[in-house]
């Protein structure tokens, strides 16, 4: 499926001239349209891990030099821009609380409510997700089912470099108020994160609920208990303080997912 599409999309990167032939034009549209309606996505899980599909990336990055600024009005609001957004929310089952944005290209399932905040392009947002006041969903993010980024909170984007992933949140997360997760970071499944935790490629994960710390990067653990942190590192100036992620605790398995999380945030604490 969308063989056809690929090969013609990666003929297009190395040779942009064929963003003339109306017939690519067409095809690139076609992908975005894709995109806006869940039926394809720039990274999907596998049965052996997340894949990305780079052609995919190179196809929303193809759609912005063959659109046209365009004034678009919503009631008494402007904007001016290259890419339209996204409408028929009642049709898409998608509560959107003014000033709520979300741009065409972007996926937003069924039961998915934005407060005032913005989704970008490329960006898959599923079922009974919760962006909440002013946080942002970057472009090719990939937000599961029944999560709840809280307010403030920054998921960063990424189309460039092509191999990169983008931000993955995992199904029945939450992410607390001011976090921000990006470069690709992975949390995964039923994993919280208290208020202003700070995830990058970079960032030091420690597991401090062992003997000894173990230490990840990249990637939260499934149903982690996560809090900011730091740790003393050494420069030729003296000793300072790093920022870091605390892994304190484990969310525990339940059906009931609302329960467990409220249990998890008053068992440990945790600023949300």
């Amino acid at each position: 499926m969308y063989e056809n599409e690929k090969e013609l999309i990666e003929n297009t990167w190395q040779d942009r001239q064929l963003l003339n032939n109306p017939e690519t034009r067409k095809v690139i549209r076609d992908i975005i349209d894709a995109l806006d309606h869940g039926l394809l996505r720039v990274a999907e899980p596998t049965s052996s891990g997340w894949q990305v599909n780079e052609w995919v990336k190179k196809a929303v990055l193809l759609y912005f030099p063959i659109c046209g600024m365009q004034t678009m009005e919503a009631g008494p609001m402007e904007y001016h821009d290259k890419i339209p957004l996204k409408h028929d929310y009642a049709s898409l089952q998608v509560r959107v609380v003014p000033h709520a944005v979300a741009r065409h290209g972007a996926y937003l399932a069924p039961g998915v409510i934005m407060m005032p905040s913005y989704v970008n392009i490329g960006a898959y947002v599923d079922s009974d997700t919760m962006v909440d006041t002013w946080a942002t969903v970057g472009s090719c993010a990939q937000i599961g089912k029944g999560v709840h980024l809280s307010g403030g909170v920054g998921i960063g984007g990424v189309l460039e470099p092509l191999q990169a992933a983008p931000v993955i949140i995992e199904d029945h997360c939450f992410i607390g108020s001011r976090c921000i997760v990006v470069e690709g970071a992975h949390i995964e499944s039923e994993a919280v994160l208290g208020a202003n935790t700070v995830i990058t490629a970079s960032t030091k994960i420690i597991d401090v609920t062992h003997e000894e710390p173990i230490i990840y990067k990249g990637r939260v653990p499934a149903r982690s208990v996560v809090i900011p942190g730091s740790y003393t590192r050494h420069y030729p100036a003296g000793d300072y303080q790093v920022s870091c992620a605390l892994i304190i605790g484990q969310r525990k398995e339940s059906t009931d997912k609302k329960t467990s999380l409220n249990a998890v945030l008053r068992e440990h604490s945790i600023a949300i």
